[in-house]
Parts: structure tokens; C-alpha cells; sequence
């Protein structure tokens, strides 16, 4: 059974919507600087330059939520925008999220840490699974609501889950993605782990330090071929493979050789039926940690044959935005497709001395794009791979 994609909607510290992600894809333009708050002015991060209220004000969001949910209610309401309700079709949203609405809660504790009295009732936005009940009363979705929280893989598993739903005939319509908040827990979890760069990330850079974090949203609605005889929505693109695979290597880093990547790319290009020379082009996962990407880069020698497609980590641009990546970097395949471009890894000048491989450096434009696969690995070994294919 097809997967048609029938919409997609994002906001990142590069756009607050697909038009103006696209327009920073383009002009090579990064957002990752310093950040706007307490906690973020410190470091360099990809952070929406937006408050919770003008995010309310700007977007017209009805729902009050932590920011994570207002972020995943901004891309979700973009990639639902012009979809109507149909009594005949089972609709579902199925959101992912790592951090939920920690954000709200970091405030409370602080509070009674320094003496003060917190509002208990806040601390109901916490838990993952009210961002997506959340951000389904925003775009009217009263049906099935489930949320996946897999770390950096959680929006990707939430779209394979949404597939195959729609592939068993328990949806015909389902709203994925996945939504995270910058918040000071990750931050300074991230540091404690020494994978954190103080500096602009060097994704694929045989210099590379560790990642910059970021935060955003990005969602997709899916549907079967009843459904679009229902909606009659224009296809922008094909969900044509998928996979999930873990290696169960480390808690937080991934096998030196790229065991679960290699095997997770192999079984996506085996469900979507194709070759790997017909892969046109990769976004990667790429952290610009010193382990994924030597890891990642192993792991597309292995796939590929030594033949590796074009290749970059648009993380370079946004950040690393945890459980939104997968959602925020399959709206950015879609748009590699949809415009003919191949963009390019910001910030690279010299590639890993172990492989040699050297990503894109530059935007290519007018090129024939088929099928991008694009890779979200979490921690604990969980590997996840989407291809995206042109109808």
C-alpha cells in the first residue's frame, strides 16, 4: 500500500513556516548564535526567536500548552492548513517529544528550590503525552492520539508508526512529526556528556567537537488511497520506505562501525524496493559529534558500496532539535524533491581523516531528485531511517 504525503508544515530557528525554512535552506543561512534567555544566552543554539505569547499571538493558537506543544501546534496547524474533517475517514496525530513540557515545569521547581510556592496545576503540562493532546485540540483531531518518545528518532518513529496504521487499515489519515523545547535540562545534559560544542558545529569536519541544540517542529499528514479519493489533496510526495533498527551498543552513543544504521538504511532501501545507487541524496543525522558522524559515515561506505550519494546534516543550520529532527529534516527532504536542490553541510572544511568522505558544500540547484533518505538515530542504539520519493 502507498503512503501519499498530502501536506508538511515546520518551524525552526531558521523559519517559522516551510516558506521561510526553504528561503534559509537556499541563502545557506544558519540561525544557530547565541541564545535569547537565561539559560541560552551562554551558548549557541538554534532557538526560535519567538516567545510563548507571540507564539500564541502570531500563530492564532487557541490551546494553551508548554512551549513544546506550541511549537508542534504552529508546524502541525501548517501541515493540516486546508484539510477538512470527514465523518468517513479515522484520523489520528501521533506526536513525538523527548523533553514534553519541561520547559513549564523547570520554572516551578526552581521556584520551590529557592523557597518560593510553585503552581502544582503547571506542572500538568509535563508529561510527553499532553503535548499531543495539546496540539490535537489545536487542529480539531479528536480520534487516535499517541506520542513516541525515542530521543532524536522519536519524530521519525512517529511517522513509520503513523504509516503503518494506515498500512493495517486502523487510519486512513494520520497528522506526524515530533516537537521539542530548548530547556535547561538538555542543555546542561548535553554538556555533562561532553558532546556539547561551545562554537558553531562542524557536522562531518574531521575537527568537529560535539552538536549545537536546537529547537522546533515538524509535521507531515499522511494518507491512504481512500483517503485522497475522499480529499482529493494534492500529493507532494511518496513515504516510500522505512525502518527502525537498534544496536543496543551504548546508552548514548552509537556503534563504532555503524551496525544499526547500516542495518536500518539496508531494510528502509528493501521496503521501498529500490537500489542503493537510486538514492539521490541523504540527509543526515549528523550531529557533528565525534562518534555519530565518524559512525554514520561508516555506515553509508557499507550501504553504498563505497559509492556515497550526495550527502549533508542540515543540523548545521538548525541545530540538533532532539525528538523534532526527524519531523523538521523529512519536511526538508520533501522540499530537496519538490525544488530540485541538494542542500549544502554548513561549516565544513576538511573531511573525517578515517573515510575521507566529504559532504556537500555548496546549495546545488536543478537537480533531478527521486529519493532522499534521511537518517534520525536516538540514544540507546535506536536507528531510524524515512525515504521520500517523488510521485
Amino acid at each position: 500500500m502507498e503512503i501519499f504525503i498530502t501536506g508538511y508544515g515546520v518551524i525552526s530557528s531558521i523559519g517559522t513556516n516551510v516558506e521561510e525554512n526553504l528561503s534559509s535552506l537556499m541563502q545557506e543561512r544558519t540561525a544557530i548564535k547565541q541564545g535569547l534567555n537565561s539559560y541560552t544566552s551562554k551558548f549557541k543554539v538554534g532557538e526560535v526567536a519567538l516567545s510563548n505569547d507571540a507564539l500564541k499571538s502570531a500563530f492564532d493558537l487557541k490551546t494553551d500548552g508548554s512551549r513544546t506543544a506550541l511549537l508542534g501546534m504552529v508546524a502541525a496547524k501548517e501541515a493540516f492548513k486546508n484539510h477538512s474533517h470527514f465523518n468517513a475517514l479515522r484520523t489520528g496525530l501521533i506526536s513525538g517529544t523527548s523533553v514534553g513540557g519541561m520547559d513549564i515545569s523547570e520554572v516551578e521547581y526552581r521556584k520551590e528550590m529557592a523557597g518560593e510556592k510553585p503552581n502544582y496545576k503547571k506542572y500538568f503540562h509535563h508529561p510527553s503525552g499532553t503535548t499531543s493532546e495539546q496540539i490535537a485540540t489545536e487542529i480539531g483531531i479528536t480520534g487516535f492520539v499517541n506520542t513516541i518518545s525515542t530521543a532524536c528518532s522519536s519524530a521519525a518513529n512517529a511517522i513509520m508508526m503513523g504509516a503503518r496504521l494506515i498500512q493495517s487499515g486502523q487510519l486512513d489519515r494520520v497528522v506526524v512529526g515530533g516537537t521539542d523545547c530548548l530547556t535547561q535540562f538538555t542543555i546542561y545534559g548535553f554538556r555533562s556528556l561532553m558532546i556539547f560544542d561551545d562554537e558553531w558545529c562542524k557536522p562531518f569536519d574531521n575537527s568537529r567537537k560535539g552538536l549545537n541544540l536546537g529547537e522546533g517542529a515538524g509535521f507531515l499528514v499522511l494518507e491512504s488511497k481512500k483517503s485522497l479519493e475522499i480529499t482529493g489533496k494534492e500529493v507532494l510526495a511518496k513515504l516510500s520506505g522505512w525502518s527502525n533498527a537498534s544496536d543496543a551498543y551504548h546508552q548514548t552513543a552509537s556503534s563504532p562501525d555503524g551496525d544499526g544504521a547500516i542495518l536500518s538504511m539496508k531494510q528502509a532501501l528493501k521496503q521501498a524496493r529500490l537500489e542503493p545507487h537510486e538514492i539521490n541524496y541523504v540527509n543526515a543525522h549528523g550531529t557533528a559529534t565525534p562518534n555519530n558522524d565518524l559512525s554514520e559515515s561508516k555506515a553509508f561506505i557499507n550501504v553504498f558500496n563505497g559509492k556515497v550519494p550526495p550527502f549533508s546534516s542540515t543540523k548545521s543550520y538548525t541545530g540538533h532539535t532532539l525528538a523534532a529532527s526527524g519531523g523538521i529534516e523529512s519536511v526538508f527532504a520533501i522540499l530537496s524533491i519538490q525544488n530540485g536542490l541538494l542542500f549544502p553541510n554548513l561549516n565544513h572544511t576538511s573531511p573525517i581523516e578515517e573515510t575521507g568522505l566529504i559532504p556537500i558544500i555548496n546549495i546545488q540547484k536543478n537537480i533531478e531528485v527521486t529519493h532522499v533518505l534521511s537518517n534520525s538515530f536516538g540514544f540507546g542504539g535506536n536507528n531510524s531511517t524515512l525515504i521520500f520519493s517523488k510521485i
